[in-house]
């Protein structure tokens, strides 16, 4: 089965990812690439108390990713790939737009220097700049919170 949703969130797992986007997909593995996470056993186990045990949850860096996005893709496992920058997920589907042919945004918020495009999602004009880049490069990009709400294109954040 195919890597059903990619998506940034900067909250990384949480209660919308699991049940807001987990179930209705019938996800049965969340992929959870950053470096920082898989490098630390400790934020690790945070993150297990957040997936229930029908979840796989599997940690990777951005290394250890790309070269298992094509098994990932091929296994029968309905699998949510999950990274909370936008430069982690270009790492990752920019030049695999075969694999990851659509990226949601599900959650950038506001820090220093972003503006809001969306009330969830906060960007610099580098980090649209980037999102132009991964869409040019063959990959789809578009916001959504939830499942029930309407994707926003990328000309839509702007």
């Amino acid at each position: 089965m195919p890597i059903l949703l990619a998506r940034i969130d900067d909250r990384l797992i949480h209660g919308q990812v699991v049940v807001g986007w987990g179930r209705p997909l019938g996800i049965q593995r969340i992929v959870l690439v950053d470096d920082a996470v898989a490098a630390s056993a400790w934020e690790q186990d945070l993150y297990r108390m957040a997936v229930p045990p029908e979840f796989e949850l599997v940690f990777a860096s951005v290394a250890d990713a790309v070269p298992r996005l094509a098994a990932w893709q091929a296994d029968p496992r309905r699998t949510l790939l999950l990274a909370g920058d936008i430069s982690t997920m270009a790492a990752v589907a920019g030049d695999h737009a075969g694999i990851v042919r659509d990226v949601n945004i599900g959650g950038i918020h506001h820090r220093a220097g972003r503006r809001q495009r969306l009330p969830y999602v906060y960007l610099t004009d580098e980090e649209y700049a980037a999102l132009r880049a991964l869409d040019a490069a063959g990959v789809h990009v578009t916001a959504q919170d939830v499942p029930t709400a309407a994707k926003v294109s990328l000309k839509g954040m702007a």
